[in-house]
C-alpha cells in the first residue's frame, strides 16, 4: 500500500443553506501527495487502489460506505471519499467540467448530514473534514483532490416533513488540466444539433423563424395547464403572442427559465390600465408590456421595458423580433452546457463573434444592450455592461461538443465543453 499523510485541515465559514466557503489554513493533501520529494508520495491524477483511497477518510475498516446515485461515498472519522465513474451524463454522478464534480441522487440521510449538516470535524470547533474525490477507471482509481460543496438541492419526502438531498455540486480546489479532464471525462460524439435554418426567415417571416427555433431547440413535452382552448377568448392579443403561447403548450420551457413570459392566465394590465404586462424578470425588478386596447391589436406592436418606477423604454425590436430575442436568451440561460465570462474586452468579443454567426437584430434589453451569436446547437449572448470597455458573455449549448470551438478564444469563468 502507498502511504500518504493524513488529509490536512481547513478552516472556513458555514453559509446559509448548508453551503460552505472554505479557506485553506494548511497544505492540502493533493499538495502533499504531489510533492516530488515526498518518499511515498503519489502525483495527483495518478492511479491508486481503493485501500489507499480509503486511508484518506480513516481506512477501510473505519469507513462506512453509501451510494449517492451512481457514486460511492465513504464516510469516516478522518474525512469523506467520493468515487464517481468516468464519462458523463446529465442523469448520473460524474466529473462535469475542469472545476466541478456533480452528484445526482437521491442520497442517504447519513450522506446528507455529512455533506451539509455536519461540516465541523468531530471534537473540534474550528476545522472541517476534507472531502476527497476520485474517478473509477477500468484500470483503477484516479485521485482528483479535495473539493467543497457549492450547490445542493433537496426534495421533500412524500407525505413527510423531512427532505432528501437530490443533487450536489463540488468545486475542485485545484482545477483539472485539459489532458486530465479528457482522461476522466472522454469526449462524446455529438448528437443531432439544432440547425440554423430559422435564420433565413428573420427578414420577412419572423413567426416562422420563431417556430423553427423553438421546436428545434426544445423537445416536445406534455401540454401545460393551459389547454389549447385557453387561446379562444383572447381576441385582443397580437398574433405573435398567441403563436408563442401555442408553442409553449408542448414546450413550456420556452416561456423562460431566467426571466419569463407570463402564463396566459396571469396576464394583467398595469396600475393605469393602459399597458398589458406579459413578461417579467425573475425577481420582479423589471417587466415587459404592450399598449393595451380593446380595439384590434397592432399587428407587430412595440414592446415596452420598465424597471421599477422608471419611465418605460421601448425595446428596439417590435414584438416579432423581441420574442425571438427572448427565446434566444432563455435558451442559452437554461442550457445544460454553459460557457460564461463576466469580464471581456471588446477585442475578446470580436474573437467570439468571428467564430459564430451574428443574429441580425437590433440589441435586446435597453438596460444592458445584448446581441446574439449562434452556431448549430449553440446560442451566445454578449451584454454591454456599460462600464468602460467591459462585456459579459454567456453561451448555452445542447451538447458539449458545440462549445468546443470557443474553448481557447477567451478566458472563461465556467466552461462545460
Amino acid at each position: 500500500m502507498t502511504h500518504v499523510k493524513q488529509p490536512s485541515q481547513t478552516s472556513g465559514t458555514l453559509l446559509a443553506g448548508g453551503f460552505w466557503h472554505e479557506q485553506s489554513s494548511r497544505r492540502t493533501v493533493e499538495e502533499d501527495v504531489g510533492m516530488a520529494d515526498h518518499p511515498h508520495g503519489i502525483s495527483r491524477m495518478s492511479l491508486v487502489d481503493e485501500e489507499w483511497a480509503y486511508t484518506l477518510c480513516g481506512g477501510t475498516a473505519a469507513t462506512e460506505s453509501f451510494t449517492f446515485g451512481s457514486a460511492t461515498v465513504g464516510i469516516g472519522d478522518a474525512g469523506t471519499l467520493i468515487i464517481v465513474a468516468d464519462g458523463d451524463a446529465l442523469d448520473r454522478s460524474c466529473v462535469w467540467n475542469a472545476d466541478e464534480v456533480r452528484l445526482v441522487g437521491p442520497a442517504p440521510t447519513a450522506v446528507m448530514q455529512r455533506l451539509l449538516e455536519e461540516p465541523w470535524e468531530r471534537a473540534t470547533s474550528e476545522t472541517k473534514l476534507s472531502v476527497h474525490l476520485a474517478v473509477r477507471l477500468s484500470e483503477g482509481l484516479v485521485y482528483l483532490g479535495t473539493g467543497s460543496v457549492t450547490q445542493a438541492g433537496t426534495v421533500a419526502r412524500p407525505g413527510r416533513d423531512e427532505h432528501v438531498l437530490s443533487d450536489c455540486a463540488f468545486r475542485l480546489h485545484t482545477p483539472l488540466s485539459k489532458l486530465d479532464l479528457a482522461r476522466v471525462r472522454p469526449a462524446l460524439p455529438p448528437s443531432d444539433l439544432p440547425n440554423l435554418a430559422w435564420l433565413r426567415h428573420l427578414d420577412g417571416q419572423r413567426a416562422q423563424a420563431l417556430a423553427q427555433f423553438v421546436t428545434g431547440w426544445y423537445s416536445a413535452e406534455s401540454e401545460t395547464d393551459e389547454p389549447p382552448s385557453a387561446l379562444g377568448p383572447t381576441p385582443h392579443l397580437p398574433d405573435g403572442l398567441k403563436q408563442f403561447y401555442r408553442l409553449a403548450q408542448h414546450r413550456p420551457r420556452c416561456l423562460g427559465v431566467q426571466n419569463r413570459v407570463l402564463p396566459l392566465s396571469k396576464l394583467q394590465t398595469d396600475a393605469t390600465g393602459d399597458m398589458l404586462v406579459f413578461g417579467e424578470e425573475n425577481q420582479g425588478c423589471f417587466f415587459w408590456s404592450l399598449l393595451w386596447t380593446l380595439d384590434d391589436p397592432e399587428a407587430d406592436p412595440t414592446v415596452w421595458f420598465r424597471e421599477d418606477d422608471e419611465p418605460a423604454i421601448a425595446e428596439q425590436e417590435p414584438l416579432s423580433g423581441f420574442l425571438i430575442q427572448f427565446s434566444l436568451f432563455e435558451a442559452s440561460m437554461g442550457a445544460d452546457y454553459v460557457a460564461s465570462s463576466c469580464r471581456l474586452t471588446a477585442e475578446q468579443v470580436d474573437r467570439l463573434a468571428e467564430a459564430l454567426l451574428l443574429v441580425p437584430l437590433r440589441p435586446f434589453w435597453p438596460a444592458a444592450p445584448t446581441r446574439f451569436y449562434v452556431a448549430p446547437g449553440l446560442v451566445l449572448h454578449v451584454t454591454d455592461e456599460g462600464i468602460g470597455n467591459g462585456f459579459s458573455a454567456w453561451a448555452g449549448a445542447t451538447h458539449r461538443s458545440a462549445l468546443t470551438p470557443l474553448a481557447d478564444l477567451v478566458e472563461w469563468d465556467r466552461f462545460d465543453g
